[in-house]
């Protein structure tokens, strides 16, 4: 029987999504409970579906305002962000040109995507050169959050 184990990935500051990666390696006792709201979708935006679950992360990606979220789909996997995986989310209300956020499309639907502000409004951009981008006004948008990690689990077999 395989056993499943988890991968933890902390997101490095100043560095692209792709390239911020790094492993961490995390003891028992530094993992805490952190709210799992629900699905995000990685591909075309699914209704917001909120759920009252928790998932454990290190304490180091943690803030006062952290959540995690389930990963749907295959649009963020040239960021190493794959379908399936856990992502630790820090609440914000805003994201700067060029980041990776969560964003909920007209008070109904969740994406993770790449923001780029447009003269004619946002792009939301996957990160999956066979997916085409969102282009939405600004009104149609609310960032909820940026992503601080990945919670990745893999099956070992002994």
């Amino acid at each position: 029987m395989p056993e499943v184990t988890a991968r933890y990935l902390h997101r490095r500051p100043n560095f692209p999504l792709a390239q911020s990666w790094t492993e961490l390696a995390v003891a028992p006792h530094e993992l805490v409970d952190v709210p799992l709201l629900g699905d995000v979708a990685a591909g075309l935006p699914i209704e917001a579906c909120a759920t009252q679950d928790s998932v454990q992360a290190p304490a180091s990606m943690v803030r006062r305002n952290t959540y995690a979220l389930r990963v749907r789909g295959d649009s963020m996997i040239d960021c190493n962000i794959f379908d399936g995986d856990v992502i630790i989310i820090e609440r914000q209300e805003s994201a700067e040109n060029g980041e990776t956020a969560v964003v909920l499309i007209n008070q109904q639907e969740v994406t993770l995507k790449t923001l780029y502000i447009e003269r004619s409004g946002v792009r939301l951009q996957p990160a999956n050169d066979a997916m085409p981008p969102i282009y939405l006004k600004n009104s149609d948008i609310q960032v909820l959050g940026m992503v601080m990690g990945v919670v990745r689990r893999t099956a070992t077999t002994h």
